[in-house]
């Protein structure tokens, strides 16, 4: 009994701090749906296959949110994985250890994340779904020990010895699923991470914004100079700088080095200078000096050096990294970036930016994953296509001679045309509705491939232009849509470049 008290402990102490751990992260309601809904997607896997002792995709599910989104929705996918299911299954003594298990191997997705630096093959992924998915199986072989044993290593030898034809077919399983599934439903939950910006704010205190509110009321006008510079996007980048430098999602939140490095390129597309962007401290460009070093994914390498041209820096040297040794380190055999088109047009960018020629093999990568509709996904050949990386690539592509180039940009700019909705904006993805970010990728992508965005309307006249101009608020922001405000310093600064005509890369301010 002390062994099975003492287990339990253990255990109940392991959830409360996982679960702990993710409330403290402060997820807004669209992470906490997307975290619901993974889990839910590990439920029904679950159950599907229940015909079949030991084959479930849940493992599989779990790791890949925790490698797609970070350590604490992977937890809760993997914990609310394990209890909900077990309403179906049965609750008892083995619920906790497999919430715990499911839950660590969701905080082990992030962490092999970090490890790959967010690139893992299809083989790769398959492997180590694989070896997790024995581990998984042998820690309820250990929970059983714990639980109905005498607790002698002879009898752990037992239960683990006798569950091992079961833990190798679980094993199997996963490594079906993952090859099957696997790099498909990564890139699909990482597309929607980076659309809704994974990134957990804690909200200011109740006494600050009690002083707030008593200011307001008072007509305390500290800030004046600022609100009345904020009528324009880029007055309202400025209001939103904080004191290290950089910028957040909104005015008034924590730096990010995502947020502060849009917000310079923005800044260099209106001819401002980051290294002069300051808010009595640090300057815009010295923050993204000092956080290089946090960055190790190819996207934030490939903004880094972008962000470098745009300043005069170079970004060999920026911050003590060389970002181009990095960037080359990252392109694969076959000439992509992460095999992914968006990484890879960014690669092509960022290359160009610090005066090397892409290669040709980078190139036909490039031009070898164009949809049969004429667009690009943000993953490979056969994706759904959509607006933002078609743009990107037009961009990536602008300087590119040669019959298949030409081709290719001929198709995606016809792509493009045909998905402008009748507000003069475009989506994201096909069908849907129009949002400021896609609007300005297209704007980019037509000025680059040497398209008059003008001259892309609607028959009442309504141009991309126009829709990002009526998404701009009286604070100077541009909202994310028609009536939503969503991470408004990043929706308007990826609209200030493409408001000013200025295609990536962004030339010297």
């Amino acid at each position: 009994m002390s062994w099975q008290l003492g287990a339990f402990v253990v255990l109940a102490l392991a959830l409360t701090v996982g679960f702990t751990w993710f409330e403290r992260t402060r997820p807004d309601a669209r992470i906490v749906a997307l975290v619901a809904t993974l889990a839910a997607l590990a439920i029904v896997g679950r159950i599907a296959f229940a015909a079949i002792p030991n084959v479930k995709p849940s493992t599989d599910i779990v790791l890949v949110a925790g490698y797609a989104l970070g350590g604490a929705p992977g937890f809760a996918v993997g914990a609310v994985t394990g209890l909900v299911s077990n309403f179906f299954f049965g609750q008892g003594p083995w619920t906790p250890w497999q919430m715990a298990a499911w839950g660590v191997t969701g905080v082990f997705g992030a962490g092999l994340a970090v490890v790959t630096r967010g690139h893992i093959r299809r083989w790769q992924l398959a492997l180590v779904c694989t070896v997790i998915g024995f581990v998984f199986t042998v820690v309820q072989d250990f929970g059983d020990w714990v639980t109905y044993s005498g607790h002698s290593f002879a009898q752990l030898l037992t239960y683990v010895g006798s569950g091992l034809g079961f833990d190798a077919i679980d094993a199997a399983g996963c490594l079906i699923f993952a090859l099957v599934f696997g790099p498909s439903l990564l890139r699909g939950i990482q597309r929607f991470a980076l659309r809704i910006q994974v990134r957990w704010i804690a909200p200011a205190g109740t006494a600050l914004v009690l002083v707030v509110c008593i200011a307001s009321a008072s007509g305390i006008a500290t800030r004046v100079q600022t609100a009345s510079a904020a009528q324009s996007p880029l007055g309202y980048l400025y209001s939103s700088q904080n004191g290290d430098g950089g910028l957040g999602p909104a005015e008034g939140q924590s730096s990010s080095p995502l947020f502060a490095g849009w917000a310079a390129l923005a800044f260099a597309a209106e001819g401002r200078n980051p290294a002069q962007i300051r808010h009595g401290g640090p300057s815009l460009l010295q923050y993204l000096e000092s956080t290089v070093g946090s960055q190790s994914q190819a996207g934030p390498v490939e903004r880094t050096i972008l962000i470098a041209h745009a300043c005069g820096v170079s970004p060999k040297h920026f911050g003590g990294h060389d970002l181009v040794r990095e960037l080359q380190r990252d392109i694969e055999r076959n000439g992509s970036v992460a095999d992914q088109v968006p990484w890879t047009a960014f690669g092509v960018l960022a290359l160009r930016a610090a005066g090397i020629r892409p290669s040709t093999r980078t190139l036909d990568w490039l031009i070898d994953q164009q949809d049969s509709d004429g667009g690009f996904s943000f993953g490979t050949k056969g994706d759904p296509s959509d607006v933002d990386d078609t743009g990107a690539v037009l961009e990536a592509l602008a300087k590119v001679g040669g019959r298949r180039a030409s081709t290719a940009r001929s198709r995606a700019i016809a792509s493009i045309r045909r998905q402008q909705n009748s507000d003069g904006g475009f989506p994201s993805e096909v069908g849907g509705f129009s949002d400021s970010q896609s609007t300005a990728w297209a704007i980019q992508g037509l000025i680059a491939a040497g398209v008059n965005p003008y001259s892309v309307h609607t028959h009442h006249g309504l141009s991309p232009e126009r829709y990002l101009r009526n998404r701009t608020t009286p604070n100077g922001s541009v909202n994310y849509s028609k009536g939503v405000s969503q991470d408004p310093v990043w929706v308007t600064a990826e609209a200030i470049p493409a408001l000013a005509g200025k295609p990536l890369p962004i030339a010297r301010y």
